[in-house]
């Protein structure tokens, strides 16, 4: 006999639903109108989308649960082959992340309601409503545009089946749970979800789209699967709703609308201008040759960089190589055990024979990475071009010593693109070893497998950025780019890539300051993502034409253009009177219980103390070069 099959019963269907798929093809538009339906199968409800030529048949049969390991290009055996996946961000085919339905069109998807982790629910500025949902395995599926409205009805439908609570990272973003779950049992009216006109509901969740984005890099798989971890306790949830009592959404605004806007108008975006490079180095050390003032010295290399030949001497103070109170001659003692330190270590590697490296996989593939990257760094400059470059050796040298040294982490893509400009300027191998090892000490979590620092970083630009243009990350999301994935690549490894070998040792020098915040680096990706908004809103880009304009503004960048922007925008958020906590501790400016002279810190005291100084001695409401500087007191 065969088995039973119970008839599908359809519980909800709407027409109108567009699916941008962001993949052109034959010219043709890149949305598929199609229908969304809620359907129930032997009892077990199931949100489904099909396309309006497959209206007639059945819907689709395939469900939207990958699991880890499934999905065809997920490795653990990575092969990088020519450029590392995380340096090739253009031109990303999305078609294969998705999982076609059989005989209903390759975009066709069908969720149980019982896997839906999370939805937003956005309007995009110029257009209508939009919605994303993720599944519980950590995949978005492709949003879905309401061209004639029915968000609410959806929604309303999906009431019989879950309830949706805020999020612990974001209050616009709700996560669904089964109605026996305990978790809260506020009714979908309670949570405001369906005005269809009303304001801008859920902010881009930026985990979202990194599992589509990033699917076929492997490198980077650990990036995602913590990335959407299942809820703990409603109760927690319940709680970090309210955990700002000082910040209340109004009438027309959202749950949750204030931890990522400003509550109110940020103000004008000052004018900002660079100053010169820094030329004088002996006048700034005592008899003894200790230096003197290093917040002064500090704050000249990040008005203006640092004039060439004295890079190599102020370098090794802004990595920790000589402590900034040390004298000559300390100096000279700590030069001479640093060197021993490191021949030691750099022996260590010289002498394994080939015998034990066969049996040493580690140590092994560290050397074919390093070997395959130093053949590929910087070849352009003339330091390491050409073949048998005794650069060259001495990039792989100290790359391998650096394995040695730090083991637990050893070698990672990206770390070559590192070491090059401190090399080049030292002109040093023990020298560029030790620098290298306090630059690691600011990034070193960024090349860690769990991708931890990688994500957090890229949340954190997210809400900067939301709070700086909420119509251009209203775009973006709209465009399934609210990932912010692009700027991976920037945060990773500091802007190597997008700038010119020779502005880049100024980037850098200006970033080790840590004036005048920590995360600086953020708000130069701020600068330059927000320069972009008028090549990207208003435009037909999509998906894969937004990630090849950001990869194409490669050398096209004008660094001081960039700096002045970034400087800029801190200077408006800082003066904010009702920044919203969020972005406050992004900023650094946020203590949970700090009095009233730990709310910033040292270099940001240094950094406002210095300006607002110098803004009350001239009327130019400016930053202009380290001696007449000035900045506005809004």
């Amino acid at each position: 006999m065969e088995p039973k099959v119970d008839n599908p019963k359809l519980i909800f269907e709407k027409e109108g639903v567009y699916l941008h798929t962001n993949v052109k093809r034959n010219n043709q538009d890149t949305s598929i109108p199609g229908f969304i339906r809620i359907v129930e199968r032997g009892g077990e409800p199931a949100l489904e989308w099909s396309p309006l030529e497959d209206a007639g048949r059945s819907a689709p049969a395939v469900f939207y649960t990958k699991k880890d390991g499934e999905g065809g290009e997920e490795d653990t055996n990575f092969d990088p082959g020519y450029e590392p996946d995380w340096a090739v961000i253009s031109n990303v085919k999305r078609d294969r992340d998705r999982v076609p339905a059989k005989n209903t069109g390759e975009w066709s998807f069908s969720l149980p309601v019982t896997e839906l982790y999370s939805l937003r629910r956005s309007r995009f500025t110029l257009g209508r409503n939009f919605l994303v949902l993720t599944s519980r395995g950590g995949h978005p599926l492709p949003p879905l545009h309401f061209h004639r409205g029915g968000t609410r009805e959806l929604l309303r439908a999906l009431q019989r089946y879950i309830i949706l609570s805020p999020s612990p990272l974001d209050g616009r973003v709700f996560l669904a749970y089964p109605h026996d779950s305990g978790a809260l049992s506020q009714s979908f009216d309670e949570l405001q979800l369906f005005d269809d006109g009303g304001a801008d509901l859920v902010s881009r969740f930026i985990q979202d789209p990194y599992a589509t984005t990033f699917g076929g890099f492997s490198k980077v798989t650990n990036f995602f699967r913590g990335a959407l971890r299942p809820p703990d306790s409603s109760n927690h949830h319940h709680h970090h709703r309210n955990q700002d009592p000082s910040v209340q959404p109004s009438l027309e605004e959202e749950p949750g609308f204030e931890l990522i806007t400003c509550g109110a108008e940020l103000g004008p975006r000052p004018e900002v201008t660079r100053g010169q490079p820094m030329e004088q180095w002996e006048e700034f050390l005592d008899a003894e040759g200790r230096v003197q003032n290093p917040e002064r010295i500090k704050e000249l290399v990040f008005r203006g960089g640092i004039t060439p030949n004295l890079r190599k001497d102020v370098w090794k103070f802004l990595l920790g190589f000589y402590p900034w109170n040390s004298t000559a001659k300390e100096r000279e003692d700590i030069l001479r055990v640093k060197t021993d330190e490191y021949f030691r270590m750099k022996v260590q590697w010289k002498s394994v024979s080939e015998e034990q490296e066969m049996r040493n996989s580690l140590l092994r593939g560290y050397r074919s990475l390093i070997e395959r990257d130093v053949s590929r760094t910087d070849r352009h400059n003339a330091f390491f071009s050409g073949n048998d470059n005794p650069g060259l050796t001495l990039l792989h040298d100290v790359l391998m010593t650096y394995c040695m040294y730090n083991f637990d982490l050893g070698y990672v893509q990206g770390m070559s693109d590192l070491l090059a400009p401190l090399l080049f300027v030292t002109q040093n191998e023990v020298e560029s070893f030790w620098c290298l090892t306090g630059f690691m000490d600011l990034v070193r979590n960024n090349f860690e497998e769990s991708q931890e620092a990688m994500k957090k970083q890229l949340l954190q630009l997210s809400i900067l950025l939301k709070a700086l243009d909420p119509e251009l990350c209203d775009y973006l999301d709209s465009q399934d780019s609210g990932s912010l994935c692009f700027c991976f690549r920037w945060l990773l490894i500091w802007f190597k890539r997008e700038f010119s070998f020779e502005d880049i040792l100024i980037l850098w020098e200006v970033m080790w300051t840590r004036l005048p915040c920590d995360n600086f680096h953020l708000l130069i990706a701020s600068s330059i993502l927000i320069s972009q908004r008028g090549e990207l809103i208003g435009s037909d880009h999509d998906f894969n034409t937004i990630l090849k304009h950001i990869n194409e503004l490669t050398m096209k960048l004008d660094l001081q253009v960039v700096l002045c922007g970034a400087e800029a925008i801190y200077l408006q958020l800082v003066t904010c009177k009702e920044l919203p906590v969020k972005v406050q501790e992004v900023m650094g400016l946020y203590v949970p219980f700090p009095s009233s002279s730990e709310e910033t810190s040292p270099d940001s005291e240094m950094y406002e103390t210095h300006h607002q100084a110098q803004g009350a001695a001239s009327a130019n409401p400016c930053c202009t070069s380290s001696a007449s500087a000035s900045h506005p007191s809004h």
